[in-house]
């Protein structure tokens, strides 16, 4: 009867000491719709590469212009005086190191 009992305590133990360990490996994955916890951290460097390039550029300040990256895929947004600034961004974006595609939405203001 005693050794039926440890058992069954020792059983609980792990079991409740096996939770967070599952919780924290499911929390942390992405799927189409999610990003992990890594591709956040990625995504969240591309655009910091992306707004700097944006801002660094000899010819255009981007300053109407937001940024937002979701699996390597880069969303331009905002207004741009002309359709060469427009181009010029998207270019721009497509040169920096992690980006798999650029959405440009960048409107042309009238």
């Amino acid at each position: 009867m005693k050794t039926t009992k440890t058992s069954q305590t020792l059983a609980i133990i792990l079991c409740l000491g096996a939770l967070p360990l599952l919780a924290l490996t499911t929390g942390c994955a992405g799927d189409r719709y999610h990003q992990s916890t890594g591709e956040a951290i990625d995504d969240h460097g591309v655009s910091s590469r992306v707004k700097s390039a944006l801002s660094n550029d000899q010819q255009y300040k981007y300053d109407g212009v937001d940024v937002v990256t979701f699996k390597g895929t880069v969303q331009l947004s905002g207004f741009v005086d002309s359709s060469a600034q427009r181009s010029r961004a998207g270019a721009l974006a497509k040169s920096v190191e992690g980006v798999k595609e650029v959405e440009n939405n960048i409107t042309v203001k009238q």
